[in-house]
């Protein structure tokens, strides 16, 4: 046996073992296709629900999100929700917008490129689900429209269902279909990089700020 072989073993024999029981990696269902993600997700341990002591779930996702460095309005409707891009960024000359709530200077579905998105101050999404207990909104490729927009605007605006927010990650994973996507990213604040001399930066490889308007979607009747 090589001393490869023999610290190998070693590592194996020694290996921690969890406190709870590990989902099971599925590789093919019974039909012999691959399975959802929903399947192995069944057997995860269910989420310890004490981090925010009672507080409620807008309060907390507001909290959180401010810890992460973004920021939240409460908005009436979408020309509220119009107004109050305007007001926090009133210099921003392209803002490409992908909801109707808040018409954009710059036509999303033209810029099939992402390089043409590299000119924008403000993007404009809606997110489908909000966590409180990571401050995160979750985006796929259809609420961007062009994946590159969530990290190519200067400033990102978020429009969320106050009623589209989950507690924990666990919750969130249980709502959301992974396979429905081919593109999906959880977003908790602008981003940043605390790599030198452990400072928080913002903005160095996506957006410099996240602002989240908290606004049901408009119902249309049928």
């Amino acid at each position: 046996m090589s001393s490869r072989d023999i610290i190998l073993a070693s590592v194996r024999n020694h290996l921690p073992q969890p406190a709870v029981p590990l989902p099971e990696n599925l590789e093919i269902d019974q039909k012999g296709t691959e399975p959802g993600y929903k399947q192995p997700l069944a057997s995860i341990p269910e989420a310890q629900r004490s981090s925010h002591l009672g507080e409620a779930i807008l309060a907390y996702f507001r909290r959180e999100l401010e810890v992460m460095g973004g920021r939240s309005f409460e908005v009436a409707d979408a020309t509220a929700a119009k107004a109050k891009v305007a007001e926090l960024f009133p210099t921003a000359k392209v803002i490409c917008s992908a909801v109707p709530e808040v018409p954009g200077t710059k036509h999303l579905e033209a810029a099939l490129d992402p390089h043409d998105l590299n000119d924008v101050d403000v993007g404009v999404v809606r997110s489908r689900i909000g966590v409180a207990e990571a401050g995160a909104v979750w985006l796929t490729e259809a609420d961007l429209v062009v994946n590159a927009l969530g990290v190519l605007s200067q400033h990102l605006v978020v429009l969320l269902d106050p009623a589209a927010i989950v507690e924990t990650m666990h919750d969130a994973y249980g709502q959301i279909d992974l396979t429905a996507s081919s593109y999906g990213v959880f977003m908790a604040g602008p981003s940043a990089t605390g790599d030198i001399e452990g400072v928080i930066i913002h903005g160095a490889q996506g957006a410099r700020s996240m602002t989240v308007l908290l606004l049901a979607p408009k119902r249309f009747d049928a």
